[in-house]
């Protein structure tokens, strides 16, 4: 998600506060906070997949995804 984007949404959230949206202006206002939200899930995401607990003991691991491990 680049900052041109970001600065839309930040418009739309402006604009819907003082004069309203119209109709086509709320489908991008959706369209753009879905797309955030999945930039940010992803970031967090590839964190997490790289992230290594370390017991007292010196060894190490790392956490599976409970999701994962269900399929």
């Amino acid at each position: 998600m680049n900052a041109e984007k970001i600065n839309r949404i930040n418009q739309l959230a402006r604009k819907a506060r003082t004069t309203g949206l119209s109709q086509a202006e709320l489908e991008e206002q959706q369209a753009l906070r879905l797309e955030y939200r999945q930039s940010v899930v992803g970031n967090l995401r590839g964190h997490l997949d790289h992230t290594v607990v370390v017991n007292p003991d010196g060894s190490s691991y790392r956490p599976k995804d409970k999701n994962q491990s269900a399929k």
